[in-house]
């Protein structure tokens, strides 16, 4: 999960796996995979480098790397 913060102030944790787009114009928006959007205050640069911190912590990125390099090797 990571945090957020919704226009009215208020923090709010989203599950980062769920997340399909994020962008800029001018306010910043998330799509989840859902189809659900958000409107948060952070800017997309920020959410994305929570989203990539987030999958870093868990693994996610080390396991996607392994998993082409043991593709390549086929």
């Amino acid at each position: 999960m990571i945090s957020v913060t919704r226009l009215n102030g208020t923090p709010m944790w989203l599950n980062a796996l769920l997340v399909e787009m994020v962008e800029e114009s001018p306010d910043t928006y998330i799509t989840l995979v859902t189809g659900k959007r958000l409107i948060v205050l952070e800017k997309a640069d920020e959410v994305i480098l929570k989203i990539r911190d987030y999958n870093r912590d868990i693994g996610n990125h080390a396991a996607t790397i392994k998993i082409q390099s043991m593709e390549e090797l086929t």
